[in-house]
C-alpha cells in the first residue's frame, strides 16, 4: 500500500529542517512533526519587546566550512556578531578565551613572553604526570590561578560535580592565546541571522507540511503508517522506551526577565565563574544583534542554571563519559536494526553538535537516503 509521504521527520529543529528542505527540493514528500508548539528546536528565537530572545540559550553560528556557511546564507542574512564573552569572578572581569587581556588583568604582565613564563611557572609548581581528573588536567594546562578563578567554579556548576570527580578528558585542551584577541571561536565565518533563527528555519520549511504539538512516541504506530521512512531526531533511549536504561544529560533552566533599562551588562554573554553565584551566565539578548541602547528602551536578560536532567526536563548536553557511551553503543545497535528509521541529530546520536556540524550531518544523511530511494526507483 502506497504511503502518503516519503519521509516522516520527527523534530522541526535544525537537523529536521535541513533534511526536509533537501528532500523536498529533490521531489520527495515530507511531513515534519514536533511535540513543541513551535519550529526551530533549541535554536528557537521569539520576539520580546522587539528583541530576538534565544529561548533555549545562546546560539552563535560559527564554522570553518564554506559549504555550510553558503548553505545557511540561502535562508538568512547574517550579521557580524563575534562571540567575545566576559568572565565575572567575584566582581573581577576577565576576557575570554584566555588571552593577553586576561593575563594582564590576572598578573599585570604586558608581553607574551611574560605571560608564557607565568603560566609555565604555575604549571610546573602543580604539575601531575598522569592527570586522573579534570582538576589535575586543567592545572597542567593553564596553572593554578586561571583554574581557580575562571575554570573551577563554572565547571562544577555546569556539571554538578567537583572537578576532582570529573574525568580528565572533558578538558583535553584549553585555548591559550598570547595575543590581544577576544574572539572566542577560531572560525572563518561567524554571526547571528538577522531576524532570528526562527525566521531562518521558517524559510527552510517553506512549502513543507508541518504539524506542531504532535507527540510521536505517543502515537507512533499511527504516524509511522503515514510514511515510507522515519527520520527521528528525538532521544534514542526514549524511542526504545528506555529498555536498556536512561542516558544521562545535563539540562539548563532559564530565568528570563525584561528590564526597564537600555543596557544591563554591556555584553551578550557574561560567565559567572565563582562557585557562590548560582547561575553559570547571564545572556543579554539585544547585544547579539546590536540592539538599541538609547535611553528609555528596555532589555531582556536570561540567567542560566545548570541542572541534572530528569524525565520531563529538556536534555541539552550528553554526558559522554565511558558508562554513557557504552550504553549508547547498545542503543545504537538496536537503532541499526530498525529498517525504516534513521536516527539523527544531537539527541538521536547522543552527541553534542555545534550548529554547523548538525547541518553537515543532515546534508550527509539526506544524500545517503536520496541515493537509496533513487536505487529503489530504478
Amino acid at each position: 500500500m502506497a504511503k502518503q509521504y516519503d519521509y516522516l521527520i520527527v523534530g522541526a529543529g535544525l537537523f529536521g529542517a535541513v533534511f526536509a528542505h533537501e528532500a523536498t527540493k529533490a521531489g520527495r514528500t515530507c511531513l515534519v512533526i514536533d511535540k513543541r508548539d513551535h519550529i526551530a528546536g533549541n535554536i528557537y528565537t521569539e520576539k520580546v519587546e522587539g528583541i530576538n530572545v534565544h529561548k533555549y540559550g545562546a546560539h552563535i553560528f560559527h564554522t570553518n566550512n564554506k559549504q555550510v556557511w553558503d548553505y545557511v546564507n540561502q535562508f538568512a542574512v547574517f550579521n557580524r556578531y563575534t562571540n567575545s564573552p566576559v568572565a565575572n569572578y567575584k566582581g573581577e572581569l576577565y576576557n575570554m578565551p584566555f588571552n593577553m587581556n586576561t593575563f594582564n588583568k590576572m598578573w599585570g604582565v604586558v608581553t607574551p613572553a611574560e605571560a608564557a613564563a607565568k603560566i609555565a611557572e604555575q604549571r610546573a609548581a602543580h604539575f601531575t604526570a598522569e592527570p586522573k581528573n579534570l582538576e589535575e588536567q586543567a592545572i597542567n594546562l593553564v596553572g593554578i590561578d586561571i583554574y581557580e578563578k575562571l575554570i573551577k567554579g563554572y565547571t562544577e556548576k555546569q556539571w554538578g560535580r567537583p572537578c576532582d570527580q570529573l574525568p580528565a578528558f572533558i578538558i583535553k585542551r584549553l585555548p591559550v592565546r598570547f595575543i590581544f584577541d577576544n574572539n572566542y571561536f577560531n572560525a572563518l565565518y561567524q554571526g547571528i541571522p538577522n531576524g532570528g533563527y526562527t525566521a531562518m528555519v521558517e524559510k527552510m520549511l517553506h512549502g513543507i507540511e508541518v504539524r506542531l504539538g504532535v507527540n510521536y512516541l505517543k502515537d507512533k504506530a499511527e504516524l509511522d503508517a503515514l510514511a515510507g521512512r522515519v527520520i527521528y531526531t528525538g532521544p534514542i533511549d526514549a524511542y526504545f522506551d528506555y529498555a536498556l536504561g536512561t542516558l544521562q544529560y545535563r539540562s539548563v533552566r532559564f530565568e528570563t526577565e525584561v528590564l526597564n533599562c537600555p543596557n544591563y551588562q554591556g555584553n551578550a554573554v557574561i560567565n559567572y565563574t565563582d562557585a557562590e553565584t548560582p547561575y553559570t551566565r547571564i545572556i543579554e539578548h539585544k547585544h547579539f544583534e546590536f540592539g538599541s541602547t538609547e535611553p528609555g528602551t528596555k532589555t531582556v536578560i536570561s540567567r542560566e542554571y545548570s541542572a541534572e536532567w530528569k524525565p520531563g526536563d529538556e536534555p541539552y548536553y550528553p554526558v559522554n563519559d565511558e558508562q554513557n557511551n557504552a550504553l549508547y553503543a547498545r542503543y545504537k545497535a538496536m537503532a541499526d536494526a530498525e529498517p525504516h528509521v534513521v536516527f539523527g541529530g544531537r539527541l538521536g546520536e547522543y552527541r553534542y553538535y555545534d550548529m554547523d556540524k548538525v547541518i553537515e550531518s543532515a546534508l550527509d544523511c539526506v544524500h545517503v537516503q536520496l541515493d537509496k530511494i533513487n536505487q529503489y526507483d530504478k
